[in-house]
């Protein structure tokens, strides 16, 4: 038990010494690409280093396969250069015995990566994104599935004022063109109960449009709203004025199909769904489940929750890797490349791991195969890998 201890402390160390160096390098670079992208003058050093760090978690979390990789080789490393390989192997303990301790490690550190690691990359990535909104010009779009439906916001591009007269005298053409004044200040929230994979469909929809400083100023409610380029298509359409009437329902208009115009694509409502990493992992079940309830395909969802809860057998994977090309003596000679096999190994893994979520999000594969089917034949293939020398 005490060598146990003593071969999971020196891995934890070389892990977080790895860590700590990709760390600092990738806080460098992405200093470097926050000053690039938005003004000196606006975002100052400070809020440089500030969004930068926010995004660390994430990065670190995309490649943790690749940094358990070298953390084992550098332990292992260690322990052949010390002779402590040759001791303990005199002590009569096989290689697998030896390997219990570092894999214990890599499998408690990719469940507190997945439980906590998880949750934080998503609140981090999107507090990132919030502060990067602040420098962006133009403005916002969102789209949010809730049990009450599709929720999307649009920013501009909607007049306030005027598309309701022309409603009712049935123009499309002078809907789009009322109050263009106001048309670039005006947001719409848009609520509907079901819409298609895309969300350039929209069934039983209402638009709120709000202007600055008046609130609510038009509710619109349709039976069908279809996007098409540069607006949208509604039909079955009733328009209630907010301002300026003391009796909106009175005061309503009622037409067969109305025009409004909007800036959304279908490419900004698909990017505003974000990645599925952005939805911590406690609560993708329920967004799946919203997802799918509103008509768009969880398929990538469903994959990417796989794969987190796959992650730990992932790195346990990377550690009988590294430990088949490494845990050998060091007067055996080759340390290089046999280090550069272990390294090209775990590149291996990890990109066969990113073509088989691509397969599956495309739903070339079953979601399980596309999950586990990369950490299962890494560590099969590992395992035989280190019989084999161990019978040797």
């Amino acid at each position: 038990m005490t060598l146990w201890f003593y071969i999971a402390r020196r891995f934890l160390r070389s892990f977080l010494m790895v860590t700590g160096i990709f760390f600092c390098i990738l806080f460098l670079i992405d200093m470097v690409e926050q000053i690039r992208r938005f003004d000196a003058d606006q975002l100052g050093l400070g809020g440089a280093a500030w969004l930068a760090a926010l995004g660390m978690p994430g990065a670190l979390y995309t490649i943790l396969p690749l940094t358990m990789v070298l953390a084992a080789v550098a332990l292992f490393l260690g322990l052949a250069r010390s002779s402590e390989l040759v001791v303990i192997r005199a002590s009569g303990r096989s290689a697998m015995a030896m390997l219990a301790a570092p894999m214990a490690v890599a499998l408690t550190l990719g469940a507190l990566a997945v439980a906590i690691g998880n949750p934080l990359v998503a609140a981090t990535e999107k507090r990132a994104e919030e502060l990067s909104a602040r420098f962006r010009a133009g403005a916002a779009q969102a789209v949010s599935i809730g049990q009450e439906g599709v929720w999307l916001r649009q920013g501009g591009g909607i007049a306030a004022s005027g598309a309701a007269d022309s409603a009712a005298t049935g123009s499309a053409a002078g809907s789009a063109a009322g109050s263009a004044a106001d048309s670039d200040l005006t947001q719409a929230v848009i609520r509907a109960t079901r819409a298609n994979l895309d969300a350039t469909e929209l069934y039983d929809v209402t638009f709120l449009i709000f202007a600055p400083g008046k609130g609510p100023v038009r509710r619109i409610q349709a039976a069908e709203a279809k996007l098409r380029p540069g607006e949208w298509v509604l039909t079955g359409v009733k328009d209630w004025p907010l301002t300026g009437s003391t009796n909106p329902e009175r005061d309503a208009h009622v037409s067969a199909s109305l025009t409004l115009p909007s800036d959304l694509t279908a490419d900004r409502i698909r990017d505003s769904f974000g990645t599925p990493s952005a939805v911590p992992i406690w609560a993708l079940p329920d967004f799946i489940a919203g997802l799918e309830r509103a008509g768009f395909s969880a398929r990538r969802h469903r994959v990417w929750f796989q794969m987190e809860l796959a992650l730990p057998f992932v790195l346990a994977a990377m550690v009988l890797i590294a430990a088949g090309f490494t845990m050998r003596h060091a007067r055996l000679g080759r340390t290089g490349q046999m280090v550069l096999l272990a390294l090209g190994s775990g590149l291996g893994v990890f990109f066969l791991r990113n073509v088989a979520q691509v397969l599956g999000d495309n739903g070339q594969i079953p979601v399980a195969l596309a999950a586990w089917a990369p950490p299962g034949v890494a560590l099969m293939l590992s395992v035989a890998l280190l019989l084999h020398l161990e019978d040797g």
